[in-house]
């Protein structure tokens, strides 16, 4: 897989203490399979990520998998990058206290009043949207952190 995250099958395996002959035959693959996922020769289906965020207990694998690999998902949903839970905790409770104290509800409000987004209001409902967007990217990466720190801990 391309980018940064193309052994994010082996660091989520490893991380669950998992040797890849353990993980493949729980996985009911082989290990050769396996091997050729985790150093980026094929792309695993999402039927084996599927069953390897839970074998890993790791959500975030599969929200990396489909960004690498599903092209409308990667548009659509935010990249999710590994944090600790008090970072993620932190950016995300910023994300809603700036939201929140810019009034931008009740401006997204005033713009969908009449369900009609003109030419007029369409700079202002995109930049409430961006920073919706960033809000479930915090959102999402609080989730992963939780998942990691309750392995860990």
């Amino acid at each position: 897989m391309p980018g940064d995250y193309r052994n994010i099958y082996k660091t989520c395996r490893m991380a669950a203490g998992l040797t890849q002959e353990a993980a493949a035959e729980r996985l009911d693959i082989s290990v050769e399979s396996l091997r050729a996922y985790e150093t980026g020769q094929r792309v695993p289906p999402n039927e084996v990520v599927e069953l390897m965020v839970i074998l890993y207990n790791a959500q975030h694998l599969a929200y990396q998998h489909l960004r690498e690999t599903n092209a409308l998902y990667s548009s659509v949903v935010p990249e999710v990058r590994p944090k600790s839970v008090l970072e993620a905790s932190a950016k995300l409770t910023n994300r809603i206290f700036t939201f929140a104290e810019s009034h931008a509800d009740r401006r997204l409000l005033r713009i969908a009043e009449d369900n009609i987004i003109d030419a007029q209001e369409r700079p202002e409902f995109d930049a409430i949207m961006e920073d919706l967007q960033e809000i479930v990217e915090a959102a999402l990466e609080l989730r992963c952190a939780n998942q990691i720190c309750g392995k860990e801990g």
